[in-house]
């Protein structure tokens, strides 16, 4: 109990700082500005005891309408907000978009509490509290009813930290055993600790000793050590605002709006795909490329709006967000649009996908929010195709814990596979396996006297990971639609068998004319006015009825195995001998003589010595 925070919202100069510091006893604004001007000018932080042992945080943010994209930093991440309101003034126009902000945000619960309450009279504060029930009550976050206190005099402070207690007590407790994450709203350089952000922790835990990686800086850094409001602490769990110490990166290459996380999947984005919600309060629709400020975690990025059909005021709708600048995104993060200029809330809502491919256009999709996670992991799957989604990326994409990943992927069907450490759609095995079937009956349309299509080729034909080939190989084999063959080395239509047919036979009979008198495989082309010639010795060589004698010869395995007695006869009577002696034993010129007599000498049966050649022992 107790990983909770608390984020103030609410108009400027209403108490909202002055609430914090009777609360906690810490005067949030840090600032000399801030102490100068009155008002609060960037986040503040205070830890708070709560009666029962509970501890949570306190995030104060600024309520002038100058300062709402540091709001903005702040409220991302609360649990409980308390909604500032004056009794002397009531609900202002920072109230209105402080509260549609909580709204987009999703912020489950909250505390409107009436501030100054020793400036009005009870008749006038019950009206306040009349007003302010009446405006929560069409919230879609649940409020409590409306708390006067008295920052001044400590009036309804016990009944506001009561009222704290109830409400966190109704809260589900945060998850330890996710990925790590850490927005970072402030970096510092600090004597002996080196470079230290601060942050609210989103999820997960992370030790001292441990590392993190720095996105969209993409580095990995040790923890040297570890604060939560102030006291060193081993371990830092979500809920908490928290501060760490890092090696390895300097002050200046950090900034508010980078992340600090671990755990696989993170990966810096400037691409979402969305559901949007447009206030009711904006004056037109939302158009394709009309530009925004994107706020998501602690960022703020600029983008524009993209596939997306005009969605009215009041409505929702999906759209793709391109942003100028990567951020850090995760399946399920609430996010805040405000208009690029002049600079207004103008809506929000929720990452369907932090990695949307380039197609379809989101519309297509088929991915909505409200959606089960095995049905949106899915119908990724499918996109993907060969590539398939990476087991490792699914907690990130699709914004669930790495321990449901298992049931989700079940869930998902037999329509998705598990290969190795991807997911592939089963339909995309079977697409591919039935065009690499077409593929070698072509292969052997074109080339009748091949053996089969090289594994090689048929390997280099598919874009996909290894272990995705191997399963189509299987898949195509247990289809029977192929099989492999000459030890593994092609792949070939079940049964084919390379037939020569005429023109392998009047080819097999030329060079028995020919026998030792060979033609060059040009001279056989343009002899016998047949292209396949190429072809079809290379098939005869495979069916053992002729040998390759050098580049551009070929002999029937008959014809050589006469020349390889007539050598030996010839050596055996002579001891040695030079190619003329060869050319008058056998006939020859030296034109057909010295071709096969280096047949000889690389087949082992003669060993060359200067212009002689004797029997090899």
């Amino acid at each position: 109990m107790g990983r909770f925070v608390i984020g103030t919202a609410g108009h400027i100069d209403h108490g909202k700082t002055a609430l914090v510091k009777a609360l906690t006893g810490v005067d949030t604004d840090r600032w000399e500005e801030e102490k100068r001007r009155g008002i609060t000018i960037d986040l503040g932080f205070a830890p708070i005891d709560l009666p029962g042992g509970i501890q949570a945080s306190v995030v104060d943010v600024p309520g002038h309408e100058g300062f709402v994209k540091n709001m903005l930093a702040g409220a991302t991440g609360i649990d409980v907000a308390l909604l500032v309101i004056a009794a002397d003034e009531g609900v202002m126009p920072q109230t209105e978009e402080h509260l549609a902000i909580l709204e987009l945000l999703d912020v489950r619960r909250g505390i409107p509490v009436i501030t100054k309450s020793d400036l009005a009279d009870a008749e006038w504060l019950g009206f306040v509290r009349t007003e302010v029930a009446e405006r929560l009550s069409k919230s879609s976050v649940r409020w409590t009813a409306p708390i006067a206190v008295s920052a001044v005099k400590g009036a309804g402070l016990d009944d506001l930290k009561q009222a704290l207690v109830k409400v966190v007590a109704d809260l589900p407790e945060r998850h330890t055993d996710d990925h790590f994450r850490l927005p970072i709203d402030r970096v510092f350089a600090l004597a002996g600790a080196g470079t230290v952000v601060t942050g609210s922790t989103w999820s997960g835990t992370i030790n001292a000793g441990a590392n993190v990686r720095l996105l969209p800086l993409d580095r990995d850094v040790r923890v040297r050590s570890i604060e939560v409001h102030g006291e060193e602490t081993p371990a830092a769990g979500p809920g908490r605002r928290t501060a760490l110490a890092l090696v390895g990166v300097a002050r200046e290459e950090l900034e508010r709006g980078h992340v600090a996380v671990s755990g696989a999947g993170w990966s810096p984005t400037t691409t979402l795909d969305v559901s949007l919600h447009l206030l009711p309060a904006v004056r037109k629709p939302l158009a394709v490329r009309t530009r925004i400020r994107v706020h998501l975690g602690t960022a703020e990025v600029l983008g524009r709006v993209a596939q997306v059909p005009a969605i009215a005021p009041g409505q929702t709708g999906l759209a793709r967000l391109l942003l100028e600048k990567p951020i850090v995104a995760r399946g399920g993060d609430r996010f805040v649009v405000r208009s690029f200029s002049p600079v207004t809330t103008i809506g929000g809502g929720v990452v369907l996908d932090p990695f949307p491919p380039k197609r379809p256009r989101v519309s297509e999709r088929g991915i909505a929010p409200g959606q089960e996670p095995a049905e949106r992991l899915g119908r990724f799957v499918e996109e993907t195709g060969l590539a398939g989604v990476r087991v490792a990326d699914i907690p990130v994409r699709l914004g669930i814990l790495p321990g449901e990943v298992r049931k989700t992927i079940e869930a998902a069907g037999k329509g998705v596979l598990s290969i190795g450490d991807l997911l592939v759609a089963r339909r995309a095995i079977s697409a591919e396996v039935e065009r690499l079937a077409k593929m070698v009956i072509e292969y052997h349309d074109a080339h009748p006297l091949d053996a089969g299509l090289s594994l090689q080729a048929l390997r280099a034909s598919v874009h996909a990971p290894p272990a995705v080939h191997d399963v189509l190989i299987d898949f195509g084999m247990k289809k029977q639609v192929f099989e492999l063959a000459e030890g593994g080395a092609v792949v070939r239509k079940p049964g084919w068998q390379a037939a020569a047919g005429n023109a392998g036979g009047r080819l097999a009979q030329r060079l028995a004319d020919a026998r030792w008198q060979l033609p060059t495989v040009s001279e056989l082309q343009k002899e016998l006015a047949d292209p396949s010639v190429p072809a079809l010795l290379a098939h005869l060589a495979r069916e053992g009825a002729v040998e390759r004698v050098d580049q551009e010869r070929y002999a029937l395995k008959q014809a050589l195995d006469d020349f390889r007695r007539a050598v030996e006869e010839t050596l055996k009577e002579l001891g040695s001998a030079t190619p003329a002696q060869f050319r008058d034993r056998l006939g020859l010129t030296r034109k057909y003589l010295i071709p096969l007599l280096e047949w000889a000498d690389r087949r082992g049966i003669t060993s060359r010595k200067g212009d002689t050649r004797v029997l090899r022992s």
